[in-house]
């Protein structure tokens, strides 16, 4: 190569490493194509219908071939299972002539069992709990071929809202179906046991004491062992102290034939980062100080099962690990970031917040209490540094089916990955 050519290329790495980030070239072009693959309709909401979960881990594997990461075993799967309550066929909920909308006017709880007919509607509301007696005596009449509706609105009373939500939860009237009326978001979830009797969340005034009758046709698939897989890949750095990012790729699937649950900011956006990264760093030039460990969990929805069971079944000593960052929910970031564990991992997140400091990339790093709640918590459980983190913006859509890529800002997409790229490259 001409020397004026090796001199020209010097000089603009040289410009580029004084750039400032809006001025590099962005992951998050990378990271939105991503998150647009994983919530297609062909990933069917990365679930447990149709293996979409299956789908999912196959895309990711590939990638980390793509970026030439090792694997611990033979391939980059972890296998494992664990019960799972699915609705694969198609669903009906309608009242009176009214065929309702799965997604828009309700959602079939997650527990949910078998139920196909016309039944009436018997309704436990304020105006029932407001005379004693009638709520007695109609809990007392046979319930067995109706639904109940519960409509807590404008109850206070604490052992009135306990026995209905005792009613909502085990049904001791035996009713054939609860219909819970939500003033609120529809949010779905996945469950791993199944009732004998559906629970259907339908939207405030699409079921109301004026109708009579709801007409469903709801089956259930419950699977005692859904077999399902973790996504494991890794970079060897000089030393064999790992870094490890990790984020859950599954989501909530679909809801009968039609009604699909993308899950862009849930977790797609954290499944785009784990990958962004070990892009990275497989693309370096330099090999990383750590080794880095880049870990795609299934099973979170259904509580964490991919976690669980990697923490306790680990491919390399937990106590190799130096620090843990867990992805979830980071399709934001204008009002910065929340670090769980933060309170507590000191030293850690001191370093984060330090970083963030000295390169301004967001408006606060906020730290907070140990979280329960996404995937670092088993390991953090076994004694690993490990953070939750989260992005703080305005974006609202949860466990809906209006969480799709197109309304993801991933807003501070870049500033997250600089973030956590400029920590796992410090020495010490």
């Amino acid at each position: 190569m001409p020397v004026a050519r090796i001199m020209k290329k010097a000089l603009i790495l040289i410009l580029i490493s004084f750039f400032p980030l809006s001025l590099l070239p962005q992951v998050t072009d990378y990271a939105r194509r991503q998150v647009e693959i994983l919530t297609s309709p062909g990933f069917y909401g990365r679930g447990y219908v149709k293996k979409g979960d299956h789908i999912a881990s196959e895309y990711i594997s590939q990638q980390f071939k793509t970026f030439g990461l090792e694997h611990f075993s033979k391939s980059y799967f972890q296998d494992y299972d664990f019960p799972v309550n699915t609705f694969p066929s198609d669903i009906l909920v309608q009242v009176e002539n009214v065929v309702l909308e799965p997604g828009v006017d309700y959602l079939v709880g997650a527990t949910s069992g078998s139920c196909k007919g016309t039944y009436p509607v018997a309704w436990i509301n304020k105006k029932v709990v407001d005379f004693p007696d009638a709520f007695r005596n109609m809990l007392s009449n046979d319930l067995k071929n109706y639904f109940i509706a519960i409509d807590t609105t404008g109850i206070k009373d604490k052992d009135y809202l306990n026995l209905i939500e005792m009613i909502r939860k085990e049904n001791p009237v035996k009713a054939r179906g609860i219909v819970e009326i939500q003033h609120g978001n529809l949010v779905h979830r996945i469950r791993k046991t199944a009732l004998g009797y559906p629970v259907i969340e339908i939207r405030n005034g699409k079921l109301t004491p004026d109708n009579k009758n709801i007409t469903v046709n709801i089956r259930n698939k419950f699977i005692k062992k859904y077999k399902t897989r973790n996504v494991i890949g890794f970079i060897k750095g000089r030393v064999d102290t790992f870094v490890v990012f990790t984020a859950h790729y599954d989501h909530l699937g679909m809801l009968g034939k039609k009604t699909m649950f993308p899950g862009a900011n849930d977790n797609a956006s954290g499944t785009a980062m784990v990958l962004s990264l070990a892009r990275y760093f497989s693309a370096s030039v330099e090999k990383p100080h750590y080794s880095v460990a880049f870990m795609l969990f299934s099973g979170e929805e259904a509580g964490l099962m991919g976690s669980k069971y990697y923490a306790s079944n680990p491919l390399f000593p937990l106590e190799k690990i130096k620090v843990l960052f867990n992805t979830d929910l980071v399709g934001t970031g204008e009002d910065g970031i929340n670090v769980a564990e933060g309170t507590v991992l000191k030293k850690e997140f001191n370093r984060l917040d330090s970083i963030n400091s000295l390169k301004k990339y967001f408006v606060k790093v906020n730290a907070s209490a140990p979280a329960a709640n996404s995937d670092q918590s088993p390991f953090y459980d076994k004694g690993v540094k490990a953070l939750f983190i989260l992005t703080l913006g305005n974006y609202k859509e949860y466990h809906n089916i209006y969480d799709k890529a197109e309304g993801l800002p991933l807003s501070r997409f870049d500033e997250l990955f600089s973030l956590l790229r400029d920590y796992a490259e410090l020495k010490n």
